[in-house]
Formats: C-alpha cells, structure tokens, sequence
C-alpha cells in the first residue's frame, strides 16, 4: 500500500485548502486514517483523525471548527479541508494510515505536502 498526498500550497490567511490522500493497493481497508504536521523546528503533531468507516473524527483543538476531515472508501482517498487558514498552519502535512490486510494491521505513512500561509 502507498500513501500519496496532494493539495498543498501557498495561500494568504484567510483562504482554504483541500488536501488529499490516495492509497494505492489492493485487497485492505483502513483501520484509521489520521493527518500529522510538522513546523520547522517543532514536533510532528497529530492535526486530525477519522475511523475508517468515517463514523468519528477528531481534531486538534487549534484546528476545530477550521478543518473537517473526511473518508471516501470508494477511492480510497481521505481529505482535510482546511478553511480560516492563519499563518501557524504553515507546515508539511502527512497522512497516517492503519490498514488492515488479512489479519494484520500495518502502518503506512505518506511523502508529505508543504502547506505555507502566508499573512
């Protein structure tokens, strides 16, 4: 399974991004997906998360109210709207994902896309 991002970009505050994550592969399905982002000189901190039948989903309270996340299993994509942007999201954003195939559940993780805010 491969974990590819896309979406990201310069944007003014203010304005939004949708930021998305396609797995490719074959036979599995996801346990939980989550987005993670890191600052320069800062850790990598989770952003969002979302079951896999997106049932539930949780944000980072910096975020809540700014972000939705959301599953498509049909194309195996999941995505992170990003709206009210301010120049503290500027990061690179990572997809996180359990999947399980067979009996197991393995973690993958994407390249990462730069998302940059500026005021």
């Amino acid at each position: 399974v491969q974990l590819v991002e896309s979406g990201g970009g310069l944007v003014e505050a203010g304005g939004s991004l949708r930021l998305s994550c396609a797995a490719s592969g074959s036979a599995f399905r996801f346990n939980a997906m989550y987005w993670y982002r890191q600052a320069p000189g800062k850790r990598r901190e989770r952003v969002a998360g979302i079951t896999g039948d997106g049932g539930s989903a949780n944000y980072l309270d910096s975020v809540k109210g700014r972000f939705t996340i959301s599953i498509d299993n049909a194309k195996n994509t999941m995505y992170l709207q990003m709206n009210s942007l301010k120049p503290e999201d500027t990061a690179v954003y990572y997809c996180n994902a359990g999947v399980v195939v067979g009996p197991s559940v393995y973690d993958y993780w994407g390249q990462g896309t730069q998302v940059t805010v500026s005021s």
